[in-house]
């Protein structure tokens, strides 16, 4: 399980990484930026819309894809920020193909992230310019 401060929660964190880079596939797409502050913890959100499937669906693949991030978030640097965006597809698939989707797509935004990371700083820049 996912510790709070691996987790989104507010609804302007989820815009703001929806709008930073993004890694798809058929089955999920992952979107991430780099938060301000290099050492903070990673983080993870997720959005499962009613197109997925019922209730029970998608909470199982919320429970899923926590499990793949919890394992995932070793070899992953600190200071960075994903939300894991679950097309339709992806309610038809078992949990190893799940498994080896999300995280070949975590650690593809990782490695695009991580030089930006040296340039200019971060995506979270754009926060408290409201």
């Amino acid at each position: 399980m996912l510790a709070p401060q691996h987790r989104v929660t507010r609804g302007v964190d989820y815009r703001r990484i929806s709008r930073g880079t993004r890694v798809g596939g058929r089955y999920l797409a992952v979107h991430g930026c780099l938060r301000a502050d290099a050492s903070a913890p990673t983080r993870f959100g997720f959005i499962i819309t009613k197109r997925v499937g019922v209730a029970v669906t998608r909470n199982r693949l919320r429970r899923q894809l926590k499990a793949i991030c919890f394992e995932t978030l070793p070899v992953l640097p600190s200071g960075m920020e994903f939300v894991i965006r679950v097309h339709p597809e992806g309610a038809q698939i078992d949990y190893q193909t799940l498994r080896t989707h999300c995280r070949r797509q975590l650690l593809a935004l990782a490695r695009k992230l991580q030089p930006e990371r040296d340039e200019c700083g971060s995506c979270s820049d754009e926060v408290g310019h409201e």
